[in-house]
C-alpha cells in the first residue's frame, strides 16, 4: 500500500477511537518531512484541532502515541510546533524496494485504447533558414514533454507544422532567383537548410540597401520600407504562388526539398522524431474557407478594402486580420485550419503548442477566435509558452545571420566532450568507434540536460562549456553515475555474486534509506512533470538521485562488504537506482553510455 494511504487510514481510525469523530481524507494533510527535520512523513495537525478540541501539544502527542501502537510502519515521531513528523520503519522501505525490483516500467502508467489523445506540436520551422539554438530548446522541450505525458498513460501524437509558405519563404526564393546563378547545395557543398538560409540573409541585406537609398531620396522611412522594390517583388511572388503559377511553384518545391533534407539531418542528430508532419501549404486553404464561412455567419467582419478581420474589442483585445485584401492568408488563418483538421482527425482531448513566449498573444487570439466560431474544442488548446535562449554575447537575429546554428552547436558540443574526456582519461583503451559514440552521447546529454533542467517558462543563458562537466548539476555527471553503477554490477557478475530477495530484518544506513525514498517519489515526479509540462522536474529528480547514490557510494562498501545480506541489499539498491536514472534520462531524450 502507498505509505500516504496507509497513514491516512490509521489517522481516520485514530479520530474514531480517540475523539469519536469521522474525518475525511480531504481534511488530512500529509507531506514529506523537510530535509532539516528528522522524520519521513509529516502530518499537519493544525486543521485537525477543531475535531480534537484540545491544545496543539496534547493533540500531537495523543495522535503520535496512537500511531506507535496501531501502525506497524511507524517507528517513532517528533513534534515541531504543529507538525507531527513520523519515522517510517526500515521494513516498509525494504519491502517497497523488493516489490519494485522486477518492474522494468516502474513509474510509468500503462497506455490503453481508452487513454486520452493528446497532440503536441513542436519544432514548426520556417523553410527559409536552418534550425538554430532557439529551435533546439523548442525541439527538446516538445520531445521531452511528449515522452513524459506518454509515461503518464496518455496516447501522444507528436507533430511538426512546417511553415513552408508565406512572404518570408518568397524572400529566400527571390534572392536565389536573382543571385543564385543556378547553384545548389551539392554544387556549393552546403547543407540544404543552410544554403537556403544564406539567401534569406542576402535578401535582408539587399532590402536594407534599397530602403536606405529611398530614404536618401527624402521618402519617409515607413514608406520606404513598404515600397522597396525587392519587397514588392516578393509580395508579387507570393500572389503568384497562391494562384498556382507553375514556375513559382516549381521553384518553391525545389528549394523546400533542399531544406527538408537539411532539417532531417539535424533532427537525427538531436534524436527527436514526429508521428506526423503537417505543412502550412496544405492547411491554409481550409483556414481561408473557415474564415469565409465565419464572414457569412456575421461572426467576422469585412473592411472597406476587402480584408477580413475578427473584432475582439469587446474581449479587451483589438481587431485581428485573417485575410488580406488581396485574398492572401496570414499565420492565424493557417492555424485555424490546422486546428480544425487535427481535432477532426484525432478526437483530441488536448492540443499543446510548444511555441516561444513571444507568441503568447497569438495563441490567446487563436483560442478566442475559435470559440467565436463555435468550436467546442477551443478550450482544449494549450500554449506551452517557453522563455528565450540567450548567449553570453546577447540575443540572436535570423535576418542578420547572427544566430547560433544548431548543427554548429552540436559539433562544438561533441568536440568539447572529446577534449574533456581525453583530459580525464575516461575512455583510455576504447576503440575509436566506441569513443565517438560516447562523445556524442555525452555531448547530447550535456546539451539536453542543460536546457531542460531550466523551468520552461524562464529565459535562460546557454553556456556550452558549463554544460559539459563530470561534476555538478550536469548531464555528464548523471550519465557517469549510471556508468559507475553498471561497472559495479558487472564486477558482481564476474565474481558470481547474484541478487535475491532482500532480508527485511537487516539494518540499513540513512543514506541508503534516502535513496529508496527518492526512488519512491519517481511515479509522482512523472505525474507532476506531466501536469506542469515541465521536464525540469524530471531533470532535477535525476540529478538528486545520482547525487544521493554518489554520496552513499563514497561512504559504504558494496562488493567488499562482509555481510552477505548487506551486499545483496546494496546490489539491488544499485541496480534499481541505475534503472531509474536511465529511465528518467530517457524521458529527457538522453542516452546513457553503458561504460566509460
Amino acid at each position: 500500500m502507498n505509505i500516504f494511504d496507509n497513514l491516512k487510514t490509521t489517522l481516520i481510525n485514530c479520530f474514531n477511537d480517540l475523539y469519536n469523530k469521522d474525518i475525511t481524507t480531504e481534511t488530512i494533510s500529509f507531506q514529506y518531512t523537510r530535509e532539516e527535520f528528522k522524520g519521513d512523513i509529516t502530518l499537519v495537525v493544525f486543521p485537525l484541532l477543531r475535531f480534537t478540541k484540545k491544545s496543539i501539544q496534547e493533540s500531537t502527542k495523543e495522535i503520535g502515541d496512537y500511531f506507535i501502537s496501531n501502525n506497524k510502519y511507524t517507528n517513532g515521531y517528533n513534534i515541531i510546533k504543529g507538525f507531527l513528523n513520523f519515522e517510517i520503519s526500515t521494513t516498509y522501505w525494504i519491502k517497497f524496494l523488493d516489490n519494485i525490483l522486477p518492474n522494468k516500467n516502474f513509474g510509468y502508467k500503462q497506455t490503453n485504447k481508452d487513454s486520452d489523445n493528446i497532440m503536441i506540436e513542436y519544432s514548426s520551422p520556417n523553410t527559409n533558414k536552418p534550425l538554430h539554438l532557439g529551435h533546439i530548446r523548442n525541439n527538446l522541450l516538445g520531445f521531452s514533454v511528449s515522452e513524459i505525458i506518454k509515461a503518464n498513460g496518455k496516447n501522444v501524437i507528436k507533430v511538426n507544422l512546417v511553415n513552408d509558405r508565406g512572404i518570408h519563404i518568397c524572400k529566400s526564393m527571390l534572392a536565389w532567383q536573382k543571385w543564385g546563378k543556378n547553384s545548389t547545395p551539392e554544387s556549393t557543398n552546403k547543407k540544404g537548410d543552410k544554403f537556403v538560409g544564406d539567401y534569406y540573409v542576402l535578401f535582408d541585406k539587399e532590402y536594407k540597401k534599397q530602403v536606405k537609398e529611398l530614404i536618401s531620396q527624402k521618402i519617409p522611412e515607413n514608406e520606404a520600407k513598404k515600397n522597396a522594390p525587392l519587397l514588392l517583388e516578393a509580395q508579387e511572388m507570393l500572389r503568384k504562388w497562391e494562384n498556382g503559377d507553375t514556375q513559382t511553384v516549381e521553384l518553391w518545391q525545389k528549394m523546400n526539398s533542399w531544406v527538408y533534407k537539411g532539417f532531417d539531418q539535424t533532427y537525427k542528430k538531436l534524436g527527436i522524431d514526429f508521428d506526423k508532419i503537417y505543412y502550412e501549404s496544405q492547411t491554409y486553404k481550409l483556414g481561408k474557407q473557415i474564415v469565409l464561412d465565419g464572414l457569412k455567419k456575421n461572426i467576422l467582419i469585412k473592411k472597406d478594402d476587402g480584408s477580413i478581420w475578427a473584432d475582439l474589442t469587446n474581449d479587451g483585445l483589438d481587431q485581428k486580420l485573417l485575410l488580406r485584401n488581396d485574398g492572401t492568408s496570414v499565420y492565424m488563418t493557417q492555424d485555424i485550419g490546422t486546428a480544425h483538421q487535427r481535432f477532426n482527425e484525432y478526437n483530441l482531448s488536448k492540443h499543446i503548442y510548444v511555441v516561444g513566449n513571444e507568441q503568447n498573444y497569438h495563441f490567446q487570439v487563436l483560442k478566442l477566435i475559435l470559440k467565436k466560431l463555435n468550436y467546442n474544442w477551443a478550450d482544449n488548446i494549450f500554449h506551452l509558452s517557453y522563455g528565450m535562449v540567450e548567449l553570453p554575447e546577447g540575443k540572436m537575429k535570423s535576418r542578420e545571420g547572427t544566430v547560433v546554428d544548431a548543427d554548429d552547436l552540436i559539433d562544438e558540443m561533441i568536440y568539447t566532450a572529446k577534449i574533456k574526456s581525453q583530459e580525464l582519461g575516461k575512455l583510455d583503451g576504447f576503440s575509436e568507434n566506441e569513443k565517438n559514440k560516447i562523445y556524442q552521447q555525452l555531448a547530447m546529454g550535456a546539451l539536453k540536460y542543460f536546457i531542460l533542467k531550466v523551468d520552461p517558462k524562464r529565459n535562460m543563458m546557454f553556456n556550452p562549456n558549463e554544460s559539459i562537466d563530470f561534476n555538478g548539476n550536469t548531464g555528464p555527471f548523471i550519465q557517469y553515475s549510471y556508468v559507475r553503477i553498471k561497472s559495479i554490477l558487472r564486477k558482481a557478475k564476474q565474481n558470481n555474486i547474484s541478487t535475491k530477495t532482500i532480508n527485511e530484518k537487516i539494518k540499513i544506513c540513512e543514506k541508503a534509506k534516502k535513496i529508496i525514498k527518492t526512488l519512491y517519489k519517481y511515479p509522482e515526479t512523472i505525474n507532476e512533470a506531466a501536469k506542469n509540462y515541465s521536464p525540469a522536474l524530471i531533470a532535477n529528480y535525476a540529478y538528486n538521485l545520482a547525487k544521493e547514490y554518489n554520496q552513499f557510494y563514497q561512504e559504504y562498501q558494496i562488493l567488499k562488504e562482509k555481510n552477505k545480506d548487506l551486499i545483496n541489499f546494496r546490489l539491488n539498491l544499485s541496480k534499481k537506482t541505475a534503472e531509474i536514472i536511465k529511465s528518467s534520462l530517457a524521458l529527457l531524450g538522453i542516452e546513457t553510455p553503458e561504460r566509460m
